[in-house]
Order: C-alpha cells, then structure tokens, then sequence
C-alpha cells in the first residue's frame, strides 16, 4: 500500500482507499451489491463484475460526494441489454486492460480516485468512454431524486412557471 501522506490527504481519498482495501463491491452469480449493502442490483446481460466497474466508472466520471451510489446504479443500469452487452464487456475489458498498464490488477484494483481518473484520461478517445460519459448526462442528472441534492426543484411548468415562483427572488442585492 505504502505510506499515505497526511497533509494531501482528502476524506474522499481516505474513503476511496479504505473501500479499496475491504473491497468496494459484493459480487455474486446474476447481482452485484455495494460494500455496505445500501444497494444491490440484478444484472441479466453483463457479467456483475462489469456493473461494479460501470458504477465506480460513473462515479470517477461525475464525482458527487452527495449522490449515493444507488443513483450511480440507476444511471448505468441501461446498459444491462443484450444489445448493449457485447460493447459494455469490450469496454470495461479495454478499462481493465488500460488499468494493467498502469500497474493495478484491474480498474476496480486502483485504489485511489487520482489513479481510476488517469485510467480514464487515457481512455477518453475511445468510443466506449464516449458512450458512458455522454450516457450519464441524462442517466444521472434528470433522476429527481438528485435534484434536491444540487437545490434544483424541477420544472415549473405546472406551476405557472418561474416568474411567480421566485424568478425574481434577488434579495441578495
């Protein structure tokens, strides 16, 4: 592991290391399950080993601390088709590939966000990193569930709009 330097470390560093070391998934026949069992999903098309890659993927790519990874979950879950199979598998097979190069067993097997992020750097010609980053766009942000998270109340259309809904609120000048 070597030694961590304490005067950079940062708590998602801390947090990202310490779910590296007990190992951030539960990966069984069909179902892959967070660490701390907050989520757990099915998978019929892809291997679980790929959704665990896709959700740490997603989360390397739109880093929210206040997003739960069950949002990250929902927003790759798309790709979990017979169609999309064979593309996602070559995928995170060339993302593991890319993460042997730099030293780790995997892309899971980097420990540290700074590592799984140059992994991606040198991915982001690839169709495949297109395909999910563009995807997540949409897969994440428009869950409502996130919406309260980044103080967004929806639309307001059917509410009459913005203007009588505190479009003009500027209390601040």
């Amino acid at each position: 592991m070597g030694n961590i330097d304490r005067t950079t470390m940062t708590r998602r560093g801390l947090l990202a290391r310490g779910l590296g070391m007990t190992g951030g998934f539960v990966i069984g026949s069909g179902w892959v399950a967070g660490r701390t069992a907050a989520w757990a999903t099915e998978v019929t098309a892809i291997r679980p080993e790929t959704m665990a890659t896709l959700v740490q993927m997603a989360r390397d790519l739109y880093p929210h601390d206040r997003i739960p990874d069950e949002n990250y979950v929902v927003a790759v879950k798309g790709y979990d088709t017979p169609d999309q199979a064979p593309m996602i598998e070559e995928g995170v097979a060339l993302l593991d590939g890319t993460a042997a190069d730099h030293g780790h067993p995997n892309y899971l097997g980097a420990l540290w966000e700074t590592e799984r992020v140059d992994i991606l750097t040198a991915l982001e010609g690839e169709e495949f990193f297109h395909t999910i980053r563009s995807g997540l766009v949409t897969g994440l942000y428009n869950q409502k569930s996130v919406w309260p998270l980044f103080g967004y109340e929806g639309e307001s259309f059917s509410e009459g709009g913005y203007i009588d809904r505190g479009f003009n609120d500027i209390a601040w000048i």
